[in-house]
């Protein structure tokens, strides 16, 4: 009992960090009740061993490492059910994420599980530094979880699409029935009528890079595929199963490296359509750096 306040502070603070990582981001979390269950559940427990890790060590109980092996063994097995459920709901999706997408949520559901238990064993070790004041226990636990909370979320978060490019809205046109947006071409739209209301009501864009770093990274097909599902779940797609003519499509300008977007949206707002295209977040396995590299330093 005499570690209570401390495991009840860690394990506290560590759920609140997974409550607030849940709610964060609403394209990478499901909404539905049993999804959140299962994650606080899991954040609970990673939240709870984190805040007894720093009793155990002062009691020189070494063997709670052991719990914190397998914890993550649990994690990672988190990720993979993670990967199975979103992989069995592609095939529902108007425009789907890609494998490369659902990669990286996946990782994202892992990662933030150790969230809960760093935030829990900084605020159970400012515990036992406080302890001989209950006030200022409190207090100081508050403090701190917020801290590193605030810290690990930030250098959790990725970039996004608006960090590494350009964003202009263009024209969309039509060179006999192939469409064009920015002089890029993107595909033949055989039926006069879907034409028609690509130019009335279709949206085109182009991205462009701002160096060989954002270039090599945007020629990734999973992030073209993300960049797709993201545009049309923020701002909706007009199109229905099987009509293959009005599904959104990334395509890349070989001489240049930008990227061309063509879409018809539920709601032809430009401003709204700029700033989902400038939300989609970079994919963790997109990223590629050869400005880092002798080759790529020499080609700049």
């Amino acid at each position: 009992m005499e570690y209570i306040t401390t495991i009840i502070l860690g394990t506290t603070a560590g759920l609140c960090a997974r409550v607030y990582m849940l709610r964060r981001d609403y394209r990478q979390y499901p909404s539905y009740p049993q999804g959140w269950a299962i994650h606080l559940f899991i954040g609970f427990i990673g939240a709870a061993l984190g805040s007894v890790l720093v009793p155990s060590f002062i009691e020189k109980e070494f063997s709670a490492v052991s719990f914190l092996l397998l914890a993550a063994s649990q994690f990672r097995e988190v990720r993979s059910i993670e990967r199975e459920t979103l992989s069995n709901m592609e095939s529902n999706e108007l425009v789907q994420r890609g494998n490369s997408y659902i990669e990286g949520i996946a990782r994202v559901f892992e990662a933030r599980n150790y969230l809960a238990i760093w935030t829990a064993m900084a605020v159970a070790i400012v515990s036992e530094l406080l302890k001989f004041s209950l006030g200022w226990r409190i207090l100081g636990s508050a403090v701190v979880a917020l801290v590193v909370i605030l810290l690990l979320s930030r250098a959790m978060r990725g970039q996004c699409i608006r960090d590494i490019a350009h964003i202009e809205v263009k024209k969309i046109e039509f060179d006999g029935p192939i469409l064009v947006v920015d002089g890029v071409s993107m595909m033949n739209v055989g039926l006069e009528a879907a034409r028609k209301r690509y130019v009335e009501c279709g949206l085109g864009a182009a991205i462009i890079p701002k160096d060989a770093n954002a270039k090599a990274t945007l020629a990734n097909i999973g992030q073209m595929q993300a960049i797709a599902h993201d545009v049309s779940s923020m701002i909706g797609v007009y199109m229905d199963v099987g009509e293959q003519e009005y599904t959104p499509l990334v395509r890349r300008d070989p001489d240049s490296g930008k990227l061309v977007l063509s879409i018809i949206p539920a709601h032809n707002d430009k401003k709204a359509f700029v700033e989902a295209i400038a939300r989609v977040p970079v994919l963790e396995g997109a990223i590629r750096k050869p400005l880092q590299s002798k080759a790529g330093q020499m080609l700049k």
